[in-house]
């Protein structure tokens, strides 16, 4: 990255592109509760060298969870991991979640000032009350934040983390055309409609024209938050995910992403990519339903190292873990990712 005379990031050397991400956990210690850091950095270059770009301190990371040194370290650590494993290219995004705007900006400013390339913002869901039914301010937040970022921020549109806020497909498309340091928006409402709603305007030839980007490598993608429908969305012009699920399968649902845009140039590749929708589709609902502590159970039984959610979080119940590993949706997933990866455990 370079900097201009203030001190801000001005460019964005790691383009932004279509595919897939996953939110990375943040890892911990038993008894301590203290950053794992070992564990983090295996598993962030675990998934970028299957082609999972990392996305840090989200939902899946905990960010609630997390100090803002915390996540300082989590993005020099990942940065670091990600360079000396010769990846250097990979983005690192990084959630900026926070209770009010300006600790969002605040955020921003030492996520960019630690090495990351991108941000994701939520709006915080304490006064959803509030906010829920002001347009208006929904509105404001993200114009404040992309506009005061010094890297581009992806819009995070998670209704079950933000007390039920919902943005619309009208509201999304008015700040991507307004807001030019936004580039992007992850839809973990799991809405196909809205998805190809806000697609249909950002992927139209005149739209980069129009509403050029503040950062050219950073044009403006439309991201599922969950995998299992990856397929329709290639056809709805959306750009890949952003998926809980890749932590998991990174190796199957990059697969999936690849030949469900290959099906499109070439349609004899649509029944392998219907095949491999369907089981990530079966397993993403159910291993959805486990949440964080689900799978960071299903990675320590696939990879060792996992642990527990921080507290309050608890960990999966040991019976519902044992039924969750033995799921012919998890299993079918398991042995998916063996068949893709050429690796068996």
């Amino acid at each position: 990255m370079s900097l201009n005379g203030n001190g801000t990031h001005v460019s964005t050397i790691r383009p932004l592109k279509p595919g897939i991400y996953a939110p990375i956990p943040s890892f911990f210690l038993p008894e301590s509760e203290d950053l794992d850091i070992p564990s983090f950095e295996n598993h962030v270059v675990r998934v970028a060298t299957a082609g999972v770009g990392p996305l840090l301190a989200g939902s899946m990371g905990e960010a609630i969870h997390l100090s803002h040194a915390e996540r300082v370290v989590l993005i020099k650590t990942a940065r670091k991991a990600l360079d000396h494993a010769g990846l250097l290219n990979v983005p690192v995004i990084t959630g900026i979640g926070a209770g009010s705007t300006r600790e969002s900006i605040e955020l921003a400013n030492e996520a960019a000032a630690a090495g990351a390339d991108y941000a994701i913002a939520i709006t915080s869901g304490y006064f959803a009350g509030a906010l829920a039914g002001d347009r208006k301010a929904l509105k404001a937040f993200f114009q404040e934040v992309s506009s005061k970022s010094p890297i581009p921020v992806i819009i995070y549109n998670y209704p079950g983390a933000s007390g039920g806020i919902n943005l619309d497909s009208d509201l999304i498309t008015e700040l991507a055309i307004e807001c030019p340091n936004t580039c992007g928006v992850k839809l973990t409402c799991g809405d196909v409609g809205k998805l190809t709603r806000v697609a249909a305007t950002v992927s139209d030839p005149m739209f980069s024209s129009l509403y050029p980007r503040t950062n050219k490598n950073a044009s403006f993608l439309v991201l599922g938050g969950f995998s299992d429908f990856l397929l329709p969305s290639a056809y709805s012009n959306g750009h890949g995910a952003i998926t809980g699920l890749a932590n998991v399968a990174p190796y199957s649902i990059v697969k999936l992403f690849e030949l469900s845009e290959a099906s499109m140039v070439d349609p004899s590749f649509l029944p392998e990519a219907q095949r491999l929708q369907g089981i990530i589709g079966r397993a993403d609902a159910t291993i959805a339903k486990a949440s964080i502590s689900g799978t960071k159970y299903l990675l320590q039984k696939l990879y060792g190292y996992g642990g527990h959610p921080r507290r309050p979080l608890p960990p999966i119940d040991p019976v519902a873990a044992e039924a969750l590993w033995e799921h012919s949706h998890t299993q079918a997933l398991v042995h998916l990712e063996e068949e893709v990866s050429g690796k068996m455990r």
